[in-house]
């Protein structure tokens, strides 16, 4: 697995802009003056240490976290005042870490039941995921872990997202299943296309599989870089995240 090269497109067409957010729950600021932009057919994964307001991050956008300050904008529009249940049909995407999936439903009942057209049907997401043809009369219950987070993300890119947010997807899981899921993720990247923001704990993997690392600390954005420039210079990993990885060889 290599890093993905950077996409023009994302330099030339702003998909996804926060400015200037303030966002947390009750009375704590967890996002303290956060910007970021995604830009068309780009991914970035988002990194650092526990706590520092990434799945807060990918919450806010999907409209679960109060946003005290600042703006989000979608296509140019302002997504604060889109609804949280018209999120997805507007184009984003998300697979949370409880991943929620109906257990009572079977695998194909769970791709087809919020199903959207597009590129994303059941034909395109069983070749994403081969294990969930082999399983798809099984109920949602019946799966393995590994198969429920297969399962999570078929399901969120049946909604044929412009954007998909994936909060940790390898957490957990064994290292059989997280080569597959980080072959698909790359598949979805570099040979379909799909713009997404990946929270990963794993580093190494994360920044393979992403244009670009954005770094977050104390809920704001501290650094970015290509995803390439990252691998290459440990030191700033080494600083914000937290954590060592055997330079690529």
């Amino acid at each position: 697995m290599r890093a993905c090269a950077k996409s023009i497109l994302a330099k030339e067409i702003e998909m996804l802009k926060l400015e200037h957010i303030f966002a947390g729950y009750s009375d704590a600021t967890v996002l303290d003056d956060c910007s970021l932009t995604i830009g068309e057919g780009e991914s970035a994964a988002l990194l650092g240490r526990n706590g520092v307001g990434k799945s807060t991050l990918l919450l806010t956008i999907m409209g679960h976290v109060r946003v005290r300050r600042g703006s989000i904008r979608w296509h140019n529009q302002d997504l604060l005042k889109v609804p949280l249940h018209a999120r997805a049909r507007a184009g984003l995407g998300w697979v949370p870490q409880e991943r929620e999936i109906f257990p009572s439903l079977t695998v194909e009942e769970n791709l087809s039941v919020t199903a959207l057209p597009g590129q994303w049907n059941l034909k395109a997401v069983y070749a994403l995921f081969p294990r969930l043809q082999e399983r798809r009369k099984n109920f949602g219950d019946e799966l393995s872990g590994g198969e429920q987070q297969m399962l999570a993300i078929g399901r969120a890119l049946m909604l044929n997202p412009k954007l998909l947010l994936l909060d940790e997807p390898l957490e957990g899981l064994a290292p059989v299943l997280v080569e597959e899921l980080c072959a698909a993720i790359e598949r979805m990247v570099r040979h379909e296309g799909q713009s997404i923001i990946l929270v990963e704990q794993h580093v190494e993997q994360a920044l393979l599989l992403t244009h670009r690392g954005i770094v977050l600390e104390r809920g704001r954005v501290v650094h970015e870089a290509a995803s390439t420039d990252l691998l290459a210079d440990l030191s700033v990993l080494e600083k914000w995240v937290g954590v060592r990885i055997q330079p690529p060889t």
